[in-house]
């Protein structure tokens, strides 16, 4: 469908495509061009080294998903589930944006943000640093710095002056308090149910079986309008652009075709550049996560050919 009005980056301003634009004009093949990967929990960088500097939110499945209209977003499209599906539903609205509703203690233990320099615990490898997610009141440390200082975050104490912040935020009207305190009271109320029929709650009561996740990664359920577990908390979520899914036309040498099907001599394109593999392996709905195979087979495959070419 239509592009987003606004969107931010997930990688540096040199990460343009230029080279394949140039190489495409010497006669290289590219396909599958409007295969894309998107991001729809991206958050302006406080502090950004490049321009639309954008980061992702990797969120456990708690907080509450409102679109930009205040309506909550259907199952199963829950944090951290099918982010096409999610994509495809928030652009339906007509609108670019979603938005968060969670609390102090869904944020201090589900928040994650992509990048390495983010998440010094998990890429320092520090046990310690990580269980002290569990323990903390305040979330990590690069988290609160967004809560902190970030554009896209709203803090306060009571649902009325949230709503009313995040309706100031968005530059419109769209959100309803009574809408939006309906929906939460609905969710709410389903906490101490046994035989609970939300699904999102559901969710949260299934990923809480597994340890790691109960330890670390999922909060324990609560009530969004428990003050216990304040403030509240609103995070407008944009889109957040990374990388296409098509790329050059290889063959299994990583040999670059050009026009007709032929082969060009000595070129070939491995990784991204080849759509992590032959121009768009991944299909439409890739899975994150299985990206860096395409590459290392690829880059594999073109350095053993390549090898054999030259004797």
């Amino acid at each position: 469908g239509e592009p987003p009005k606004f969107m931010i980056s997930g990688v540096p301003e040199h990460v343009d495509g230029r080279m394949i634009g140039i190489t495409e004009k010497t006669g290289a093949r590219l396909i599958n061009r409007d295969r894309m990967w998107h991001y729809v929990e991206g958050i302006q960088n406080w502090s950004p080294i490049w321009p639309r500097h954008g980061i992702r939110i990797l969120p456990g499945p708690s907080s509450m998903w409102f679109d930009a209209t205040g309506t909550r977003l259907p199952a199963p499209l829950f944090p951290g589930s099918d982010t096409l599906g999610q994509l495809k539903y928030i652009m339906s609205t007509g609108y670019d944006y979603s938005w968060f509703i969670l609390t102090q203690s869904i944020i201090k233990k589900e928040f994650a943000l992509s990048g390495s320099e983010q998440n010094p615990d998990l890429t320092g490898k520090s046990w310690r640093m990580t269980l002290r997610r569990a323990t903390n009141k305040g979330a990590p440390a690069p988290v609160e710095a967004f809560k902190s200082h970030g554009v896209d975050f709203i803090v306060r104490d009571r649902l009325d002056e949230l709503v009313a912040a995040m309706n100031k935020l968005a530059g419109s009207d769209l959100l309803r308090l009574e809408h939006i305190k309906m929906q939460i009271e609905a969710r709410d109320r389903e906490i101490a149910n046994p035989y609970v029929k939300d699904a999102q709650v559901m969710n949260i009561h299934n990923a809480r079986r597994y340890i790691g996740d109960k330890l670390i990664r999922t909060a324990s359920p609560h009530r969004i309008l428990d003050p216990a577990h304040g403030p509240l908390i609103a995070v407008k979520l944009n889109i957040l652009t990374r990388k296409t899914l098509g790329g050059f036309e290889t063959d299994l040498d990583s040999r670059v075709f050009g026009e007709e099907g032929r082969v060009i001599p000595g070129l070939y394109a491995v990784g991204e550049a080849a759509g992590f593999g032959g121009g768009g392996m991944h299909g439409y709905r890739s899975l994150e996560g299985t990206f860096l195979g395409g590459c290392l087979f690829s880059g594999r495959n073109a350095g053993r050919a390549a090898a054999k070419a030259v004797g």
